[in-house]
Formats: C-alpha cells, structure tokens, sequence
C-alpha cells in the first residue's frame, strides 16, 4: 500500500510539472524560437539562404554587427550572405548550439549560440548574440551579432 501511495504522489507531481511546462507562455515562445532557428539551419544547409533569411526581419532596421562591422537592413544583410557564401560549398551544413535564451519583455527576447558550418576541407564556428521581437505576431531576429 505504501509503494501505491509513493508512486501515485510521483505521477501527480510529473504530471503536473508537464502541464505547468506546456501552458508556460516563456517555454512556447522559446520553443517557438528554437523552432525557426531549426529552419534556418535546414534550410542553410540546403543552399536556400532566402529560406534562411525568413527568420530575420524584413526592414531596413535590421542591425547585423559582423567582423566588419554593423550593416542596417534586410537586403543588405541578404546581399551580404550571397556574396560571402556564392555556393552550396562555401556554405557547408549549419549547426547551432543554444547556450542561453532569456526574456526582456512580452515580445523581445536575447538569445546567445554557437554556430559550427562543416565543410569539405574546414569547420568553421563562431558565437552569436540575438534579439528577437515579435513583429506582427511573429517572432524576427531584429539584431544579430556574429563572431567567428
């Protein structure tokens, strides 16, 4: 009777914990995050950077701070990306780990992670520093800083 009670305790406690997870505005939004982040990444490794750029917001707003500096702007940073990675060699298959995610406000969040391209002949990799904001109802990367 006593492992009835004890197991019993520990199904409510575990269930309970998944409910509270699911309904968790934070936990959504992050998997929400994680989800486009995941796109990205096929879709790099595909050689569809137009795919990859869905995740980044289409203004001319969009700060991008790299090894040269800050560029404004959607198409700036698509031209960007096109010109340093003319083909599906160059651009290697994406990987991103995720180290840190934490919420600023209702609709802006900072996300820090690694990003790894593997490659024929190297592996190149590097951190990144994101802002996201929801735009319209959809989550944008409005800042990006890379570093590799």
């Amino acid at each position: 009777m006593k492992y009835f009670y004890i197991i019993t305790l520990l199904s409510i406690l575990f269930s309970c914990g998944k409910t509270t997870e699911r309904s968790d505005p934070e936990s959504k939004v992050k998997s929400k995050l994680l989800q486009i982040m995941h796109i990205q990444e096929k879709a790099w490794s595909k050689g569809d950077i137009n795919l990859f750029m869905q995740g980044y917001w289409q203004s001319d707003s969009l700060k991008f701070v790299g090894s040269h500096g800050i560029n404004f702007g959607w198409k700036t940073t698509l031209k960007n990306y096109k010109e340093s990675y003319p083909n599906t060699k160059t651009m290697g298959k994406l990987h991103f780990e995720i180290d840190y995610i934490e919420k600023l406000s209702s609709d802006t969040y900072y996300l820090i992670g690694r990003y790894t391209l593997i490659r024929e002949n190297d592996k190149p990799s590097g951190y990144f520093n994101l802002i996201w904001r929801k735009i319209n109802g959809k989550w944008k990367i409005v800042t990006d800083m890379t570093c590799g």
